[in-house]
């Protein structure tokens, strides 16, 4: 039996911007498609690599710091290039998401599919709720998502 894609969000969400990929997840959980496997995360690498192993297609959603201007999204599909380390500077694990990619791909384990969107932050400060231009590229995403299907 083909198993649903799965959708993680990885985020703090007492972090405002960091919280992103959280909502993100949140919304899909409550406006997608009821087969949607959704998890929630802090992005600790070893809990990545469990939850997509044996995965066919994964969609990943997480704040970035790349240096774009607030709400610019980045599509990375790692099975065609590498993860860029700096998209994840923010990140309170030394073993994150870029992290958990490239051991992933030494070790042959990432899904057959692994698309990752990198939101950009504005403001990664202590608080909850996105920043608008955040906010605003999150809302297009998810309407991009819902709308296509998961098949982006």
């Amino acid at each position: 039996m083909k198993r649903s894609p799965l959708f993680i969000g990885v985020g703090n969400r007492f972090r405002r911007d960091d919280g992103v990929g959280l909502w993100l997840a949140r919304e899909i959980k409550r406006r997608g498609p009821r087969t949607a496997e959704v998890l929630e995360t802090d992005g600790e690498g070893a809990g990545l690599m469990e939850a997509w192993k044996d995965r066919g297609e994964v969609f990943l959603f997480d704040a970035v710091r790349s240096g774009a201007p607030a709400g610019t999204l980045h599509r990375v599909e790692v099975s065609k290039q590498p993860l860029a380390r700096n998209f994840f500077r923010g990140s309170t694990h030394d073993f994150g998401v870029a992290e958990a990619v490239e051991l992933s791909r030494s070790l042959r384990g990432l899904p057959g599919r692994l698309l990752i969107f990198g939101v950009e932050g504005k403001d990664f400060g202590e608080g909850e709720g996105l920043s608008p231009p955040v906010e605003t590229a999150a809302r297009n995403l998810l309407s991009e998502l819902l709308f296509r299907g998961e098949k982006t």
